[in-house]
This record gives structure tokens, C-alpha cells and sequence, in this order.
């Protein structure tokens, strides 16, 4: 198995809803987005961390302790064993929470239709038409809007986030990504912490502040049924 795990948090009370979890992350990522506060996964060349074989080890002796599995990154999803990484964690009797970008729907698509997954978070990171600023690449919009419907119509138990940086995003961003979820279950704004960045100049950015966060999700409110703060 290929996989490169990039980090490992043995027990998590916060990352998978209502689950005790570990947290594996995974190295390599296709954005490059300034404010990432885990620069160190972002290039594919690195050496493991941990071995996978290690990881399973690790595992089995949390069984009965941890009740699920988070695989973050860096962005999972670039991984073509994935499938196979995830079946050996499910068949552990692990449940299995993933985060992603959303830039390969066809790799969400068969993890749904496998099974595999049992709560998807995935990122948004902007309007679409801001994705290239933000990230810093080219991204194929049509697949980040495909993921999104796909998650909207999967039956499963899902989130949206965005990680919020005031200079980045303007009020009436949000207004066209709410259009973008229209109908979402579950959205989280998260503030922006400038604690550790790809980017060392983020370090001086700032996120709204409490009272401008609160007229901002109520108007969210108006097309998604659940958002928060974080």
C-alpha cells in the first residue's frame, strides 16, 4: 500500500461528531492555500511519518478505546489506494470520517457507492470563481461543484467548512456560497488562527470578529439548515 501517512493524533474528542477518533494524516496536497496551518503535509515527496503497517498496529490496540477513524491531510483524496486503505480500517470495525477538498468527485463517488465512509467533511474555500486565488492553482471548478452535489444527494451524514479570512472573503461571498450548498445540512465557519501558515504573511491576517460573524450566519441561515462558529 502507497499511501504516505504525514502524521498521526492518537485520540480526538472534536474532529468526527459524537466518536472518540484518531487522526491520520495523509502527506501530499494539490491547493496551495496561504493560510494552511499544516504546511508540512502540503508536497508529495516526503518520507512517511509512520508506516502503514504501523498505523494498523497502532490501531488494534485502540480497539474498544476509539470508535473512528479521521483521515485528513493534506488531501486524502490524491491517493489511489485509498479504497483499500479505508476497507482495512472499516473491516477493524473503525467507523471512518473523511475531510477533502473536494477536487476528485470520482474518488468520492466510489468510496459513497463502496460504502467506505460514514461522515464526509469537505472544505469550501470561496465563491468558485475566487477557488484560483485562494488556492493558488488552477482548479477545476466543475469538480468542486460535482463533489458538492454529490454530498448533498449521498443520504450520508456530511459537513461543509470554510476556514475564514477577513481580506480573502467579503460578506457577499457568502452569500454566493451559501448559494453554492443551498440545501446543506451542516456548514462551519471557522476563524481563521494565525498560528502556523504556509504563508508567513498570513501570520498578520485577521477573521471577523464575533458580532460581524452573527449577522453573516444569519443570512446563511436563510438557505442552510445548521451553521456554526467554530
Amino acid at each position: 500500500m502507497s499511501i504516505v501517512i504525514g502524521g498521526l493524533q492518537k485520540s480526538s474528542l472534536l474532529d468526527f461528531p459524537d466518536k472518540i477518533s484518531a487522526i491520520v494524516f495523509t502527506q501530499g496536497c494539490n491547493f496551495h492555500c496561504g493560510y494552511c496551518h499544516n504546511p508540512e503535509l502540503c508536497t508529495q515527496n516526503q518520507k512517511p511519518v509512520l508506516t502503514v503497517p504501523a498505523f494498523f498496529d497502532f490501531l488494534n490496540t485502540r480497539k474498544g478505546k476509539l470508535d473512528g477513524v479521521v483521515i485528513t491531510g493534506g488531501e486524502p483524496t490524491l491517493h489511489n489506494d485509498l479504497p483499500e486503505f479505508i476497507k482495512k480500517i472499516k473491516d477493524n470495525n473503525f467507523a471512518v470520517k473523511l475531510d477533502t477538498n473536494g477536487t476528485n468527485p470520482d474518488m468520492l463517488q466510489k468510496l459513497i457507492n463502496s460504502d467506505l465512509i460514514d461522515y464526509i467533511a469537505m472544505d469550501i474555500k470561496a465563491p468558485l470563481e475566487k477557488y484560483k486565488y485562494i488556492t493558488e492553482i488552477d482548479v477545476d471548478i466543475t469538480k468542486i461543484q460535482k463533489s458538492i452535489n454529490l454530498i448533498l444527494n449521498s443520504g450520508m451524514d456530511y459537513e461543509f467548512r470554510t476556514t475564514v479570512v477577513k481580506s480573502q472573503l467579503t460578506v457577499e461571498d457568502f452569500d454566493k456560497i451559501a448559494d453554492m450548498i443551498n440545501g446543506a445540512k451542516r456548514y462551519y465557519l471557522q476563524k481563521f488562527q494565525p498560528s502556523k501558515t504556509l504563508d508567513e504573511n498570513f501570520m498578520r491576517e485577521t477573521t471577523y470578529t464575533d458580532e460581524e460573524f452573527v449577522c453573516i450566519i444569519a443570512k446563511l441561515k436563510l438557505k442552510i439548515q445548521q451553521v456554526f462558529l467554530r
